[in-house]
């Protein structure tokens, strides 16, 4: 059993007898059994645990609506993340909110914390994690986002939580200034983020259709704030199954991810690499950028014609690769 299913036996997450239960974040693998499915709403911002969990008929959004009787909070990666969260939980649920994490992602702090703040629970420790309950009517307000929406760097919009929300990836700067100075006329920009790869492309010549790709519901409305040209169309997608709605692409430009949580995991990178070369017309082309310790040349090597390395220091690499190889 999971430790929220554990927690709930024990008595540490008191679930009510009716009304909305709140689930904030969970990954496609947790563990929900639990719960009343026909009384869960969950809130789910990446695009591919979203569709997990609508494909197995759970009511998912990437936003809170209404109130709710209950919360149950699983922590996202950044510190600011997780308080915003909580707080927004707080303040739109009418009894109790649970906290559900692992060690590695701060719960104990959180713990901590909270104890200053509000009435909590003990913990209930298992599975190298903590779950506990604030109880109802907690004020969280002094770790409120007002606005999740906030000034970033060269006058972009950015969000708690995003990636690279405070300064532009220094991949992604690698990436735009080896890109050449006429691009092709349809791309796609996987894992577009909150745009600020976008428009650098947009600024080649040449460009006639860009379309921006992005799992994370937050940097995706920002994206859409930021990136207002008519020849830029935004997706909130799973790059690895999106496909074009015409004509394959001319070229693919991407900084792919490496990992969804704490732990690096080249795999994803390569499902990026694998579905940017499905979408590519036999003479398109891709350009990435990478951590240098990656090992990309070779899934490339296995899915184009000709790689190469155009540009990198210590840190990045900025691989072009040509000539999709026929798919079997």
């Amino acid at each position: 059993m999971s430790r929220l299913s554990l927690a709930i036996d024990a008595g540490f997450v008191p679930l009510p007898d009716e009304g909305t239960i709140a689930v904030w974040g969970p990954s496609a693998d947790a563990d929900l059994t639990a719960l009343p499915q026909d009384r869960v709403f969950i809130i789910q911002p990446f695009k591919p645990d979203h569709d997990a969990w609508a494909t197995r008929g759970y009511i998912v959004s990437p936003l809170p609506e209404g109130r709710f009787a209950h919360s149950i909070v699983f922590l996202p990666r950044a510190k600011d993340a997780i308080r915003a969260r909580l707080a927004d939980a707080a303040a739109r649920t009418d009894g109790a909110v649970s906290v559900d994490g692992l060690k590695v992602e701060g719960v104990e702090s959180v713990f901590r914390d909270l104890r200053k703040m509000c009435d909590v629970t003990s913990a209930f420790s298992k599975q190298h994690g903590k779950a506990f309950t604030i109880s109802a009517g907690a004020d969280l307000s002094a770790w409120a986002i007002d606005d999740p929406m906030q000034d970033g760097p060269d006058g972009f919009k950015t969000s708690v939580g995003v990636f690279s929300a405070g300064a532009v990836d220094k991949g992604s700067a690698a990436l735009a200034a080896a890109l050449p100075a006429k691009l092709p006329a349809k791309i796609i920009d996987m894992g577009s983020g909150w745009g600020w790869l976008s428009a650098q492309i947009l600024k080649r010549d040449n460009v006639a259709h860009l379309d921006m790709v992005e799992a994370d519901h937050a940097a995706h409305l920002c994206a859409a704030h930021n990136v207002t040209d008519e020849r830029a169309h935004l997706h909130w997608a799973d790059a690895t199954r999106f496909k074009p709605e015409k004509a394959l692409y001319d070229a693919v430009i991407s900084n792919p991810p490496f990992h969804t949580s704490r732990t690096a995991d080249p795999a994803i990178g390569r499902a990026f690499l694998a579905a940017g070369a499905s979408v590519l017309h036999p003479g398109g082309q891709m350009w990435i950028v990478a951590n240098r310790h990656l090992p990309y040349e070779g899934t490339l090597s296995e899915l184009f014609a000709d790689v190469k390395e155009i540009a990198g220091d210590a840190s990045f690499k900025v691989l072009h690769a040509r000539k999709p190889r026929r798919r079997r």
